[in-house]
């Protein structure tokens, strides 16, 4: 699977942004999808993840509420909008597959299979 994130860019705090991932390669309706970021000098962390079929997520207490992460197994692509964004969710964002078949908490433990180049969010304050 290979993995391409956009939609990234530089925003005021407060407003909404929406990353996209595309994925090529075959059944993407097979893998758990994740998103992640890294803020400068700090490590990798997950923000949230989606089931095969979307019907189950997950989201980390930070991003809680104000993030929501989707997909559209039809057009092989997950999205995360961000709505209330503060200046501490500046990142480069990442999305991550899970192995074929994997549950969407092997995401949530770490175990990612598959990474996309990352797209930069920017929240000036």
């Amino acid at each position: 699977v290979q993995l391409q994130a956009s939609g990234g860019g530089l925003v005021q705090a407060g407003s909404s942004l929406r990353v996209s991932c595309a994925a090529s390669g075959h059944s993407f309706s097979d893998y758990s999808m994740g998103w992640f970021r890294q803020a400068p000098a700090k490590e990798r962390e997950l923000v949230a993840t989606i089931s095969w079929s979307g019907g189950s997520t997950y989201y980390v207490d930070a991003v809680k509420g104000r993030f929501s992460i989707s997909r559209d197994n039809a057009k092989s692509t997950v999205a995360l909008q961000m709505n209330s964004l503060k200046p501490e969710d500046t990142a480069v964002y990442y999305c991550a597959a899970a192995d074929q078949y994997a549950a969407q908490g092997d995401l949530i433990k770490g175990r990612v299979a598959y990474w996309g180049r990352g797209t930069l969010v920017t929240v000036s304050s």
